[in-house]
């Protein structure tokens, strides 16, 4: 009995810490939340006001400053260089896993993700110069292209792992049945690795609607993104709390919905291929 009794204690404890390290990770998130609908003159009150009265006058304001074309701006280059991406990283995931030798899918791999080993910050200047010369700059299409580059390597190396647990048998039937390399590719890898490819499409889309680094820089005013809204709100007047929760907690609504309809494929997708 004093075994079990330990055991469940045990239990108790590590489930206790895990709720503890949870609301110290969700905290911050929970309280930008609040202050979306306070007043400007509540979010700055020290100490922190709990009991106030709901306000939406933050959400109006930041509606009203341009929110939809900055949205549009976002949807479009995440969505539009994560399909990018997927369309080149299947077909070399897919050469990787069943046209290449071990050892050239290997280096290839190495290759690939070796683009992302250097900081974007190193890449800036000579990217910033070429896109100017080609008088790109300011341009939704310079931001995808450079978005499409930034996430290929992720989708190469997550579509891979996932490929490599796909049975083989299920190709050579496909193989033999007379489809092409394209037919395979749609009609039986793609299916069968929906999970791992949503996944990896998911991560994509995020990691391109929150980039601040490459829209502040390549975008000015014809095609920034919603980080750059956030820091538009910054002014020689000060930082509005409020109206920046507020506009914060409408950007997260689009990865946190996605993130919620695709947890299932998700896991799955980050968890497979973990043996490989």
């Amino acid at each position: 009995m004093g075994v079990v009794s330990t055991f469940k204690w045990s239990q108790v404890a590590w489930t206790v810490l895990t709720y503890v390290l949870v609301f110290l990770l969700v905290f911050p998130v929970l309280w930008m939340i609040l202050t979306a609908f306070k007043t400007e003159v509540a979010a700055i009150t020290i100490p922190p006001t709990l009991l106030f009265q709901p306000t939406l006058d933050q959400f109006g304001l930041a509606l009203s400053s341009g929110f939809a074309a900055y949205l549009f701006n976002s949807l479009v280059a995440s969505l539009v260089s994560t399909a990018l991406a997927l369309v080149l990283g299947i077909p070399a995931a897919y050469a990787m896993v069943f046209v290449m030798s071990q050892k050239s899918s290997n280096d290839m791999l190495f290759f690939v993700l070796s683009t992302r080993f250097m900081p974007f910050a190193a890449i800036l200047v000579p990217l910033y110069v070429i896109i100017t010369r080609l008088n790109l700059l300011d341009n939704l299409f310079i931001l995808i292209v450079v978005y499409t580059a930034m996430n290929l390597p992720l989708i190469i190396w997550m579509a891979r792992s996932y490929f490599l647990d796909l049975p083989k048998e299920v190709l050579e039937g496909a193989w033999l049945d007379g489809c092409s390399t394209l037919q395979t590719i749609v009609r039986v890898v793609i299916p069968m690795a929906a999970p791992g490819l949503a996944a990896a499409a998911l991560l994509s889309i995020i990691f391109a609607w929150n980039d601040f680094f490459f829209a502040v820089t390549l975008t000015y005013t014809n095609s920034p993104t919603l980080p750059i809204m956030v820091a538009a709100f910054t002014s020689n007047e000060g930082l509005f709390l409020a109206k920046v929760s507020a506009l914060a907690t409408m950007i997260i609504i689009v990865p946190v919905a996605i993130g919620i309809y695709a947890q299932k494929h998700l896991v799955q997708g980050l968890t497979g291929g973990a043996l490989k």
